[in-house]
């Protein structure tokens, strides 16, 4: 199973716009870390089954083929705040992570309708799950 962590696994189009908004984050004193970037199709099954099949909550509503992170344009991240990653997304700290996420060109999930992800950032390129399943390129 692959889950990376690291923006060098992510599309070339989409590196750039991740670092920034890392980069941003730091410039206003926010750590930032990816727990998420590249995952492959039995990574996101095994998220899928959590809290459905295997113990822990629903996180995800994507099953293998269905996440834009086999595609490679995105990423979990977690604001870091005395060593520690703040889970608590209505903590302020969310409010200016997703600003600036917004900001550097990236989608935030925590703005959908359903199934908010408070954690998940993505550039699509205006492509959609069957776009890219059917061998749609993000540019």
């Amino acid at each position: 199973m692959i889950n990376s962590r690291v923006i060098t696994d992510l599309l070339p189009v989409v590196q750039p716009m991740v670092q920034a908004f890392i980069n941003a984050c730091a410039a206003a004193d926010i750590d930032l870390i990816i727990t998420s970037s590249y995952r492959d199709a039995e990574s996101q099954d095994a998220l899928y089954a959590q809290g459905r099949t295997t113990p822990g909550y629903v996180v995800t509503n994507a099953k293998g083929g269905q996440s834009y992170h086999q595609y490679r344009c995105a990423v979990d991240v977690c604001p870091i705040v005395n060593g520690k990653c703040v889970w608590d997304t209505t903590q302020p700290i969310w409010a200016k992570v997703s600003t600036i996420g917004e900001a550097q060109g990236l989608e935030w999930a925590g703005d959908w309708v359903s199934f908010k992800e408070m954690a998940h950032f993505q550039y699509t390129g205006g492509l959609s799950i069957a776009d890219l399943q059917s061998g749609g390129t993000i540019v």
